[in-house]
């Protein structure tokens, strides 16, 4: 063979090992770094931006996509401990005209951390709202959807700005009492009896405890390698003083019940999403809320535990989308009407 070709071949291999082994060692050594350039690639393959607003001294980060049209807006508040990608799952089956805003929750991601800032469900609620109107968002009544503590917020602000939506979704949302104790209360009241109230499920440390969050967290069992399993410790690991900081607060006597003191004050149109087999916060809440809501649909979704974004993204985007037409068309029947 040629020297010149075989250079070439040399070459050519070696450009294609660079990538190769840069990946290998990032899995490897660097799994959180990882991590975080999958969710910058998926949010760029889905088109949405990142941007950031600012209320006097505190910083709201934020990503979009679309812009304000005939259909409402749709604002999403993310759970406990997550952060604004959480939603991309669901983004990707949502049409690209919706225009679509999910917020870093107060505390989390780019948005401020505050030792000073009040984290209850109402303070929450009022953050949000006055990240709403820094980026103008309720110029017109928006829709609104959060999950778990985010369906608390999102609840509590339909109670107190009712003005700012038109509509409302609640998936799997905590801020109620249950006649049927879940697996997750169960775990919190041995550990509150045993005095080791700061191994709490929801803030794991090790990847062991990661898996196990996991499995509280989903019916579907996904098979996470060890790496990522590490990778999502590792993220998560600066942030758990903080966590622990939130959760006393958001189950505390002020918060823990938020969402249920508030639902009779909640007088929009209100879609309820729910696992049948969520372990943290236990179906029966749907009940709770199809009494007290006026006009509430409730969806219960069969093989699916609390982690309903990530398990059914697909039915969960569907649900909303027919929620949404549902309620354009009988605005529609008013009007001829």
């Amino acid at each position: 063979m040629d020297l010149d070709v075989l250079n070439m071949f040399v070459i050519a291999g070696g450009t294609l090992a660079i990538p190769i082994l840069a990946f290998v060692a990032s899995f490897l050594l660097w799994p959180s770094a990882l991590i975080r350039i999958y969710y910058w690639y998926w949010r760029r393959a889905l088109g949405m931006q990142v941007r950031y607003a600012n209320y006097d001294d505190y910083q709201f980060c934020y990503s979009y996509r679309g812009r304000p049209g005939y259909r409402p807006s749709i604002l999403m508040l993310h759970g406990f401990s997550a952060h604004k990608d959480m939603w991309l799952s669901i983004v990707k089956f949502l049409p690209k005209n919706l225009h679509l805003v999910c917020v870093d929750m107060p505390g989390h991601e780019g948005t401020t951390r505050s030792a000073l800032d009040d984290y209850s469900i109402s303070g929450q609620a009022k953050r949000i709202h006055q990240f709403v109107e820094c980026i103008n968002l309720n110029k017109r009544p928006f829709h609104l959807v959060g999950t778990s503590m985010g369906g608390n917020v999102a609840g509590v602000y339909a109670a107190q700005y009712p003005e700012d939506i038109c509509s409302l979704t609640l998936i799997c949302p905590a801020g109620l009492p249950s006649t049927t104790d879940s697996k997750f209360i169960k775990q919190l009241r041995e550990l509150q009896e045993s005095e080791s109230i700061d191994r709490i499920p929801l803030i794991p440390s090790t990847p062991e405890e990661m898996a196990d969050m996991l499995k509280l967290c989903s019916y579907v069992r996904f098979k996470v390698p060890q790496q990522i399993l590490q990778g999502l410790v590792d993220v998560r690991i600066p942030h758990n003083d903080f966590y622990r900081k939130l959760f006393l607060e958001i189950v505390n006597e002020k918060s823990r019940h938020s969402l249920h003191e508030n639902m009779s004050k909640i007088r929009v149109p209100t879609q309820v999403i729910w696992g049948r087999q969520d372990q943290v916060l236990d179906v029966s809440g749907a009940n709770v809320l199809s009494s007290a809501i006026p006009d509430c649909h409730v969806y219960i979704l069969e093989n699916c535990g609390h982690s309903v974004v990530v398990e059914r993204p697909r039915k969960t985007a569907n649900l909303i989308l027919e929620f949404l037409a549902l309620l354009h068309s009988t605005d529609n029947n008013k009007k001829q009407a």
